[in-house]
């Protein structure tokens, strides 16, 4: 949890300046075309990203770096290391490249609604943004292996340098007062440099650790080998939540504004994503590898139901708040500038029922490691093409009805499937993760989380009819002011129920507070 705590911190601050990136685009872009022409094609860099890079290149680079670690030393780990960062650099470089030329045709069937002036200016700022590719992947590359070093630390703050520069460029654009056509390719530019940030603050502290990129071209190193065995199926396994939206961009393209509005949305849902799930489970990901690699099953069903007790502990009264205060929240963030009001309403629309998923799709960053770590990559394929599947009948039953509504909708009873499969999965290969206990704590959590949501509620109602909800300082109250008392109702249930998560997190913040949390 200590471990957990630094990385959340750290994470938190990442996805904090995430929010305030997304608020200066809402500013500056609203839900507009151009807004929606640069999400849509930020889509293409992100779903290579999270198919071939952060995602299934972490999952299947972390357990093999840290193997070779143990058993090579520094020395192999390094080389290992090398040869992948040259095998990367020439593979996505040419995926890169094959990108750039084929952009117009992709991204036509990505967003087929769109209009000609619209598509085309989507296919020249996915263009631009391509380069990320490769940037993301070698950041991913460098946060594995400190992370595998258990220097947790760095690895999480990378993202917050992604998020300064593109705020910091932002600014540039504004201050130069530009059109909403030339900050939608100044932002497309500043994704880039955004992107080569987050690689390059990474290296100093692995130099220190004497490790020095060696360019050496050796695919057929066992450990690249073992690499390229567990990302084949991780590539669709760990992808579903990029799948599906997707998908769902293609459906949402029919609908001005709608791709902006789910992407507006999404972001919010995903600073409880970031903070609790990626911290979680970027820690329980090395202890997993380490107890599967000794063959220490008690102790990794142990690090797997503690992990997806805290996960829940933290996710279910934020899927309860998000769901309560959506609009508040989503009119505090964004509600000014070229963002209107009926963009509040529609973003807070889609931002509750993608909240259906969220203890899903922050259980599946903590299950899914423990199948890679497990050597059965093909399990995570299953459950991910599960969630794929469920999301294409949930849209192509409802759209007509709901319109994007129902991309929402079905995104989050996917990720419910892919969560599902994995722990179904788990039981039968494993076992011992469904106890009583758990499910016990899991009911006291949902318990303490419906009794918040009437108090925030209730004090979001009250603070609107005082204050109202025009102006920074009356959005600050009604959004900032429920989530306090919601948050406090919360632990303050927990802590009468006897929530061991509530006791252990308290007494961490304490150590923390006085300066012994390091011991």
């Amino acid at each position: 949890m200590r471990a957990a705590g630094t990385v959340s911190a750290l994470t938190a601050v990442s996805r904090v300046l995430g929010l305030v990136r997304e608020q200066v685009f809402a500013m500056l872009l609203g839900a507009g075309d151009y807004a929606d022409a640069f999400n849509a094609a930020f889509r293409v860099p992100n779903l290579l990203r999270d198919l071939f890079a952060e995602g299934a290149l972490s999952s299947a680079f972390i357990p093999t770096y840290a193997r070779e670690l143990a058993t090579g030393g520094p020395a192999r780990a390094h080389q290992l290391s090398s040869r992948l960062l040259t095998v990367l650099a020439v593979v996505l470089g040419a995926v890169t490249a094959v990108g750039f030329v084929f952009a117009a045709p992709f991204v036509g069937a990505l967003a087929p609604g769109f209009g000609p002036g619209k598509l085309a200016t989507t296919v020249a700022l996915a263009r631009v943004m391509l380069p990320c590719l490769p940037l993301v992947a070698f950041a991913a590359l460098t946060m594995g292996m400190l992370n595998a070093q258990e220097k947790f630390a760095t690895p999480a703050a990378a993202p917050a340098m992604f998020n300064l520069v593109t705020i910091g460029w932002a600014a540039l654009l504004w201050a130069l007062g530009f059109g909403p056509a030339q900050v939608a390719m100044g932002w497309a530019v500043g994704t880039l440099l955004g992107s080569a940030a987050q690689f390059l603050v990474q290296v100093p502290p692995l130099r220190k650790d004497g490790w020095r990129f060696r360019p050496e071209w050796a695919p057929g190193d066992p450990g690249i080998r073992a690499i390229a065995a567990l990302m084949a199926p991780a590539t669709v396994g760990l992808a579903a939540v990029q799948v599906n939206i997707f998908v769902s961009t293609v459906f949402a393209s029919h609908e001005p504004g709608a791709v902006s509005w789910l992407q507006y949305a999404f972001r919010i849902l995903y600073l409880p994503i970031g903070v609790f799930g990626v911290a979680v489970g970027t820690v329980a990901t090395t202890g997993l590898a380490r107890r599967a690699a000794v063959g220490d099953m008690e102790g990794l069903r142990e690090t797997l139901g503690r992990s997806l007790s805290l996960v829940a502990f933290l996710t279910i009264p934020a899927t309860v708040g998000l769901m309560v205060l959506g609009r508040p929240i989503v009119r505090l963030l964004f509600e000014r500038g070229r963002f209107q009001a009926a963009d509040t309403e529609n973003t807070a629309a889609a931002l509750a029922l993608f909240s259906i998923g969220l203890v899903a799709f922050t259980g599946v960053k903590v299950l899914a490691p423990a199948f890679y770590a497990l050597g059965r990559p093909r399990v995570p394929l299953l459950a991910s093409a599960s969630a794929v599947a469920a999301n294409l009948a949930v849209i192509g039953l409802l759209h007509a009805r709901l319109g994007y509504r129902a991309i929402a909708l079905g995104v989050a009873l996917g990720s419910l499937v892919n969560a599902a499969v994995l722990v179904g999965a788990f039981e039968r290969g494993v076992g011992g993760l469904v106890t009583r206990p758990l499910a016990g704590r899991l009911l006291r959590m949902a318990l303490a989380a419906s009794l918040m949501a009437p108090a925030a509620w209730l004090s979001a109602r009250v603070v609107e009819s005082r204050v109202g909800t025009h102006g920074l300082a009356a959005q600050a109250l009604a959004g900032l002011g429920p989530v306090a008392i919601g948050v406090a109702v919360y632990f303050t249930a927990s802590f009468l129920l006897r929530l061991r998560e509530a006791e252990a997190l308290t007494v961490g913040l304490m150590r923390w507070g006085t300066g012994n949390g390091a011991r």
